[in-house]
Order: structure tokens, then sequence, then C-alpha cells
């Protein structure tokens, strides 16, 4: 992938949470009792200048329900549409997506991906959930990263941390099989009152477009 550069750390050995210092590290999510995968990486300093710079009305916005052979078509239209500067930072965000979304699919083996780029200025998702899927990437482009901990026997987590902006990580479910309903919540930062736009990045696995009929399909996936 063209926009990370790499952090040196090791994978934390065992627990809920495992992380690494490459795409690998995604990977650990289907590791047993391993409810949150964390690629800690850090962005080239000239991509996140930009991006960070960028008129917030310029960030792109996507939701589609897609095979992952078009993610990368979708994205640049995505940005067509909202304005954003041609230069070789766009087209590193746009390789980007298309290069989590085939790391994604190949840990899920699903035919469909749903992909939603967000531009987010409040406190959307604030409560610590676990969402109804059986796994969902999320990554921060801009501004804070999302928020997780344990919440162990409680309903909220004692220890909050944040996943690093630009570190794209892999939550468990609901629908995770045989997960029990524990393991690792999250929730968007508070930025309500700040100012901040944040750029937002989540995928889905999808088995069947139907199950979205809100969604648009870009076109007919192929099983891999």
């Amino acid at each position: 992938m063209t926009l990370a550069k790499v952090r040196q750390q090791d994978v934390a050995p065992g627990g809920l949470v495992r992380q690494g210092n490459d795409p690998r590290a995604l990977a650990q999510i289907e590791d047993p009792g391993v409810a949150l995968a964390i690629w800690r990486r850090r962005p080239l300093t000239s991509f996140q200048n930009w991006i960070d710079t960028l008129p917030a009305d310029q960030l792109p916005v996507l939701r589609v329900v897609t095979a992952v052979a078009q993610v990368e078509s979708l994205v640049r239209a995505a940005c067509d549409i909202a304005g954003t500067p041609s230069c070789m930072e766009r087209e590193r965000l746009i390789g980007d997506v298309a290069a989590l979304a085939e790391a994604f699919l190949s840990i899920m083996r699903t035919p469909y991906l749903r992909v939603r780029l967000e531009r987010v200025t409040d406190d959307a998702c604030k409560k610590f959930h676990r969402d109804y899927v059986t796994a969902r990437l999320i990554c921060t482009y801009r501004g804070v990263g999302t928020q997780y901990g344990d919440p162990g026997e409680g309903q909220a987590p004692q220890s909050v941390q944040s996943v690093p902006t630009a570190a794209p990580a892999i939550f468990r479910g609901n629908l995770w099989p045989c997960s029990g309903g524990v393991g690792i919540v999250h929730r968007s930062p508070p930025i309500l009152g700040t100012g901040e736009t944040r750029l937002l990045l989540v995928m889905d696995p999808i088995d069947d477009p139907a199950s979205y009929p809100e969604e648009p399909v870009s076109i007919q996936a192929r099983r891999h």
C-alpha cells in the first residue's frame, strides 16, 4: 500500500486486541479470541498535511455496495463529484481505499463490500457499541481515530484508547460466528462544537446486496 510509512512495532501477544506494523496484522482478526486487529501505520507527512488542510467540502463522500474491482473507480468518481483536487495525494487516497478493500475481501471472503466514505462533523455513534455485522473495517484518514475499549462486565470500558489516524482496524461484530457477544466496543470520538471534520472509511462484508435495499449497487459481483 502506498499511503503508509512503517511504524516499527511488534505484534502484541494474546489478548482481545492485536496490533502490528504491516498489513498482515489485519488478518489476525481471524485468530481465536481476537476482537480487534489494528495495522499501526503512519501516513506520509505530505499526504497527511494535504488531507488535513483540504476544504471539508472537497473531501469525497461515497455510500455503495460493490464488488471490490469497482472500488477504485467509485472512489475516483466521488473525488470528481466533491472537487477533490487532482494531485499525487488524491491518487494515494484513491489507491489506498482500493487496496484496503482488497485486503478486507481476502480476509472476509465475501463477493460484495459495503463501502462508505463519510465526512463527520458531529458526535455520530457516540455510544460505545458493537456493530450488527460479522466484522467492520474502519480507517480514519482525517481527524481523531475511532475510540475503543474492553467493557469487561460493564456497559462501557473503564479505559478508552484511540485507533491512530490513518491506521486501518478490523472490529469483530455481533454476527461473528461463536463470538459469544463479548469483546471490544467502540464509538466515534466526540467532536461536536470543535469545528473538526473527520474523513472516515467504513467497510462491511456483504453476501447479498438485497440485505441493503437502500444502498446503490455498482455491478454484479463474482465470487472469489
